[in-house]
């Protein structure tokens, strides 16, 4: 439902979960170059994994020393970048990697704020985030840090508009028990960012009104297998040739765990023209050809069914680089992207069957895939 929860969002981690699990606020946004036009869209994540097994320097799991001596991961990791664009050109991604140490946090609402040496501290907070980074060519070449080579500055201001909450699936009870191996929490499915981008030195502004941001939390012991997300603020409608504004569709997978993994149930969040929709049970499929990726999807409650066909090309997304919290980097890459396009049918059930709400045009969709 559409419910913000600021108590789930700033939420650590807890009992062994603490020594062996990880968490991610997620923020991604466009910008635009004022003197060319070109617009990216930009990626901002504060990844914290192992919390309890810190120690005065980050541990990193693919590193051989670590490694060696069978010592799981334990950082706080910012993770900074731009997707490829629609030629599949100029994607990145950034690491900066720094001890649990560095990092100071408040309680509800979420404030985060980690100390870099020699710099400005990075600066988490519901409605600014602030940070850079700088990766060496030296340091890119370094495997055990998971990054490319360059540079980039953010200060934008975050207005989370529309929040998806999960409910119970991911409450306190359910995250005792570990009924999901990765627990989510969408807090800022459509946000609105207002600031500025710096990439290897070209800025890029960042406005309201073409920002289509997206903002959520996953937290847990294991990443999703599959990992499947798709989300979209930049709907047009059918009914009225418009872009809709304040409009949202969000998916996320979630693979419920009895003793062992179950079959994976997908959410699925639509917030249209003010009123929202949430479904909690959906069918699913995914096709991969040589050149894309094809979701389609078949949601229902007892108002509404929706019908989404969405995909995105292989090029225009990156391999994010990743280590579970055992230390581990899985062979198949997470693969995530911003150019997705779909279809969305939304249709209004009644006594005769089914009538035609609206057909949305979905463009620039945030995608994120890796199959089981």
């Amino acid at each position: 439902m559409n419910l913000s929860d600021l108590a789930r969002n700033s939420h650590m981690l807890r009992g062994s979960l603490s020594k062996k699990g990880y968490m991610r606020w997620w923020h991604s946004f466009s910008g635009v170059q004022s003197e060319t036009g070109e617009t990216r869209t930009f990626f901002v994540e504060f990844f914290i994994i192992n919390p309890d097994l810190g120690r005065s320097r980050p541990v990193l799991g693919q590193h051989p020393y670590f490694k060696k001596r069978g010592m799981r991961p334990s950082y706080v990791m910012i993770k900074a970048g731009v997707f490829p664009g629609r030629e599949g050109e100029n994607g990145r991604q950034l690491h900066a990697f720094y001890p649990i140490s560095a990092l100071q946090a408040t309680g509800s609402p979420l404030v985060m704020q980690i100390e870099v040496p020699q710099g400005e501290p990075i600066l988490y907070s519901e409605d600014r985030i602030v940070g850079s980074i700088e990766v060496t060519a030296k340091e890119a070449r370094h495997r055990s840090r998971m990054t490319e080579a360059g540079c980039m500055e953010w200060d934008v201001k975050v207005q989370k508009a529309v929040s998806c909450h999960t409910g119970s699936q991911c409450g306190p009870l359910a995250e005792a028990f570990r009924r999901l191996d990765s627990f989510w929490h969408g807090e800022g499915i459509r946000s609105f960012f207002e600031g500025s981008v710096t990439l290897d030195g070209v800025t890029y502004e960042v406005t309201p009104e073409t920002s289509y941001g997206y903002a959520d939390k996953h937290w847990g012991q294991r990443f999703n297998r599959p990992w499947f997300q798709f989300a979209c603020g930049k709907l047009t409608s059918a009914r009225t040739g418009k872009e809709l504004r304040h409009s949202v569709v969000a998916l996320n997978c979630l693979r419920p765990r009895f003793f062992f993994p179950l079959g994976s149930r997908l959410m699925l969040q639509l917030t249209y023209m003010g009123e929202d929709f949430q479904f909690t049970r959906c069918k699913w499929e995914t096709k991969e050809t040589g050149k894309r990726f094809i979701w389609h999807v078949l949601a229902q409650n007892k108002n509404v069914v929706v019908k989404l066909s969405g995909s995105c090309t292989k090029k225009e997304m990156l391999d994010l680089q990743y280590e579970d919290p055992d230390g581990i980097k899985e062979k198949e890459p997470l693969r995530g992207g911003s150019g997705g396009i779909g279809t969305l049918q939304l249709f209004r059930k009644t006594q005769d069957g089914r009538e035609s709400m609206d057909t949305l045009s979905l463009s620039d969709s945030l995608c994120i895939y890796r199959g089981l």
